[in-house]
């Protein structure tokens, strides 16, 4: 799997935060995230200071904000931590999963438990990333 650092998309980043835990990409009305290996990924460590983060540079809840988890590594994830995210005010307009491992899948439907929409998936970064821009999702 590619990073959005070996797109072509990498050249639209508007701010790039890294994390010892992994990288954002905030894009004009999209985030990626990758997240290291072997992360075990819950609010308190991770989600939180990633959504706060956000939030501040971009002065969003995320109810405008595409979020694209972009599996390069495996990690874990602590899927009833997304109450806490909704708990706390914050929202997505959708949410994106790119995995192509049987693991991945897996997760992303278990995650799709916890979530209050539809949880998106898509093989590579290109297709998910496309799929927003020509306008299949609409982007504030």
């Amino acid at each position: 799997m590619k990073s959005i650092k070996e797109t072509y998309f990498y050249n639209e980043v508007i701010k790039e935060l890294n994390y010892p835990f992994g990288n954002i990409f905030i894009f004009q009305g999209f985030v990626v995230s990758e997240i290291n290996r072997g992360v075990i990924f819950n609010w308190e460590d991770h989600g939180k200071i990633i959504t706060e983060d956000i939030a501040c540079f971009l002065g969003t809840n995320g109810g405008d904000l595409i979020y694209i988890s972009n599996r390069i590594h495996p990690y874990s994830v602590f899927v009833t931590d997304w109450f806490k995210f909704f708990n706390n005010s914050y929202s997505l307009k959708s949410y994106f999963i790119v995995s192509q491992n049987a693991i991945g899948i897996v997760n992303s439907l278990i995650e799709n438990l916890f979530f209050s929409t539809k949880i998106k998936r898509f093989r590579n970064i290109e297709m998910a990333v496309n799929y927003i821009k020509t306008g299949l999702v609409e982007i504030a």
